[in-house]
């Protein structure tokens, strides 16, 4: 008999390169360190960008660190925007391959179009940390 059994939370997402990043004005940033921490205690190996930076940085820094996501932390309200630019430059810089995950303040009708442009996931505050983190094994396969 085999038994099937899930990769512990701890291990998840080893091996796994995720850059968290905050695109645009919006200077909060407590949510999104909450994720890059529950991320690397699902074993990924995280990078944080840091506050106020533009689409093409953080295309630059996916690209240079090599990740295999891009979580972008958007309150501001111009999250189609913003990642649609996100989006753009990853592509001018090969690296379309990249999985973008959204989260922050994302109003339920805004989730179609973010999608539609490619992106994995979309998450808000009322989620739990496990839920999210699924989302992202799931994505990563």
């Amino acid at each position: 008999m085999t038994t099937m059994t899930q990769p512990s939370p701890v291990s998840a997402l080893r091996g796994k390169r995720i850059l968290i990043a905050k695109p645009g004005l919006d200077g909060h940033d407590v949510g999104a360190k909450v994720i890059a921490l529950a991320l690397r205690d699902a074993g990924a190996d995280v990078i944080y960008t840091g506050l106020r930076k533009s689409p093409g940085y953080i295309a630059r820094v996916a690209v240079d660190e090599d990740v295999d996501a891009v979580g972008l932390s958007i309150l501001s309200g111009s999250h189609v925007e913003l990642v649609k630019e996100t989006f753009q430059q990853l592509a001018a810089m090969g690296a379309d391959d990249v999985a973008v995950f959204v989260g922050g303040t994302i109003p339920d009708e805004d989730r179609a179009a973010l999608q539609a442009i490619g992106v994995k996931g979309v998450f808000t505050s009322e989620m739990r940390l496990d839920d999210v983190i699924a989302a992202v094994v799931s994505a990563l396969k």
